[in-house]
């Protein structure tokens, strides 16, 4: 990292606003995403000077998801702008989807004049810090201009390590247009480079390998803390001889050809009741729904689990773990490799070849019909098609709830570099848009499908507009079946024969999405018959900005949606929707002795 030194702006004076944009320049930042506010001109005028591209989007929300993508392609921490309080307020579902998903985002605002407080000043009614606070693992007002380079290193060191997550630094309007006192200027660590991250402990180490060593049926386990680290978590799976499997929300950096890439650990799913994994290593990522809650579906109650994360608070939180480890995950594989090099794992030829089948054997839905009863194409075919004429490497953002389970199911079929699920712990539809942003931008040379059902489509259609404008190559599909799919077909296990009533859940059968993508001057297509599917994805593929509306119908249910419902006619049982079904409570009657009023 470069000594910081403060440069002279050309015919102006140096102000606050320089004192940031430097201060980030030298921290490594090269882009932020945001909307424009007066409040930030002085910052906005002092990045562009610094050399910062600035990407505008059309709204608050999706500039702080494609800090978010940004981020999760890149490797680097995400950079976004949002003005006071009225573009604070909706960048705070970002914000909020960043810290679930411990994204490193740095989010810049501003605020009225220190001298204004609490006078009804325009765009200064809510204290930004306060509502910012339980959504970041930092926030700030900056009351000093001196001091600014000080605490913009300290915010994005708290971003960039550790548990990762989103801060944000409250800039007053007066504080960015103030000239600071040069002499006085707080540097603190605006030119120290990064902390290194924590190694395993050795001992630890050594007990994770032995288990690991006696297991017949080991699998890894994986989630976004893995990012990057291609070449040493083939190392460990390949002389452990462990098939690896990961959380939709980052595919693994496996080679897709691999003899021990298992595919989506929801694959692993297929095993339950029959010879599931006696040791698991859950490898920078959480349990959780993602990977099948509590239920032992997808991580066996029965199996050894090891697991390794930055967050010691998440080691067991949801199950017994027998061996825990607080360890970045590439000095984990990378020390893990070397000792597993120097032992003798076993090869159980069986388990590598059952897992692999989990993600290259066909799905029983390939023998249904393309076109459904309705004259619409079968979801899980248009998906397929659509995976199988991408380009390969592509990064594919997957959005939207029905839609979203599909091209999940069918996402191993496109060969691709990154497979990443916006909505994230949140289940926030609509984040692919902003995503697809900051993974363009990261990866400019690359293609970015952005796939939505018609419902997620709608959050933030109008960034076509930002996809055009800055002439970014992403593909839009959108998987339109007029419903909002997941609910509809929800309604239809809990209540078909009960009552016809299906609330909230019908969307425009007249919305022409290629006309409003045209409208934003991106190329387009509406596909309706199975073999329009691969030409138009070949051709748009190769467009720039695009889109596709391609109709399919919302039957059958996907078995995603099936096993989150849990339907049942059980008078013992009561459903939750989404979650795991509770027993139904029955308490006597102290006049008849009758449980619930019933015999």
């Amino acid at each position: 990292m470069a000594p910081f030194k403060l440069q002279q702006p050309k015919n102006r004076e140096l102000l606050g606003g320089d004192l940031a944009a430097q201060a980030l320049k030298n921290l490594g930042v090269d882009v932020a995403f945001g909307l424009h506010g007066g409040h930030l001109d002085a910052f906005l005028v002092g990045a562009h000077d610094a050399g910062i591209k600035l990407i505008d989007t059309r709204h608050e929300t999706t500039a702080v998801q494609a800090a978010e993508g940004y981020a999760k392609v890149s490797g680097k921490t995400g950079v976004c702008f949002v003005t006071a309080n009225s573009g604070f307020c909706n960048g705070l579902p970002g914000l909020a989807t960043a810290f679930a998903d411990r994204s490193p985002i740095f989010c810049v605002t501003s605020s009225p004049p220190l001298q204004d407080a609490e006078t009804n000043a325009l765009q200064g009614f809510h204290d930004q810090v306060v509502l910012a606070k339980p959504i970041t693992k930092f926030a700030h007002r900056v009351t000093n201009v001196e001091e600014i380079p000080r605490i913009v290193a300290f915010a994005f060191r708290a971003a960039s390590t550790g548990i990762k997550g989103p801060v944000l630094i409250d800039f007053p309007i007066d504080v960015l247009f103030s000239p600071p006192q040069l002499h006085r200027v707080a540097f603190g660590a605006v030119d120290v480079p990064p902390v290194d991250p924590p190694a395993p402990n050795p001992a630890a180490l050594d007990r994770l390998l032995e288990a690991w060593k006696g297991a017949k049926r080991p699998v890894i386990i994986h989630g976004t803390g893995v990012r990057g680290i291609d070449n040493t978590l083939t190392k460990l799976v390949e002389v452990t001889h462990s098939p690896v499997f990961y959380s939709n929300k980052l595919s693994t950096p496996i080679a897709a050809d691999h003899e021990l890439r298992g595919g989506p650990a929801g694959g692993l799913a297929a095993l339950a009741g029959k010879e599931q994994a006696d040791f698991v290593l859950l490898l920078g990522g959480r349990t959780g729904f993602l990977l099948g809650g509590r239920s032992g579906a997808i991580i066996p109650n029965n199996a050894t689990i090891a697991q390794v994360d930055l967050d010691g608070a998440e080691i067991g939180k949801t199950h017994a773990v027998n061996i825990g480890i607080v360890a970045d995950a590439s000095l984990f594989c990378e020390q893990a490799a070397a000792k597993a090099s120097e032992a003798s794992f076993n090869r159980n030829e069986e388990w590598v070849k059952k897992c692999r089948k989990l993600c290259t054997d066909p799905l029983p839905f390939e023998n249904e019909p393309k076109m459904q009863k309705d004259g619409q194409i079968h979801p899980y075919h248009a998906m397929a098609s659509v995976m199988r004429s991408l380009p390969r490497n592509a990064i594919i953002m997957i959005d939207g709830g029905e839609a979203g389970q599909w091209a999940s199911m069918s996402a191993e079929l496109a060969g691709a570099k990154h497979v990443i699920t916006p909505p994230g712990y949140l289940g926030f539809l609509g984040n692919g848009w902003g995503y697809s942003i900051g993974a363009a931008v990261a990866d400019p040379n690359r293609l970015i499908v952005n796939m939505h059902g018609d419902g997620s489509a709608g959050f933030h259609i109008q960034e076509l507009d930002t996809f055009a404008r800055f002439g970014l190559n992403i593909l839009t599909i959108i998987a339109n079946n007029y419903v909002w799919g997941m609910s509809v077909n929800g309604q239809d296990l809990i209540y078909e024969g009960k009552t016809d009533a299906r609330p909230a859940i019908q969307l425009s059968k007249s919305c022409a999405y290629e006309v409003v993508a045209q409208g934003f001057n991106c190329k387009s297509a509406k596909v309706t018959e199975y073999d329009q599917i691969k030409p138009t994805v070949e051709e748009l593929s190769k467009s720039g900005p695009s889109l596709i509306n391609m109709i399919v119908s919302v039957k059958p249910t996907s078995p995603a949606t099936l096993g989150m419902v849990g339907a049942t006619n059980d008078p013992n049982v009561i459903v939750v929707p989404y979650y795991d079904n509770v027993p139904r409570p029955y308490y006597k009657n102290a006049e008849n002795g009758q449980a619930n009023g019933h015999s």
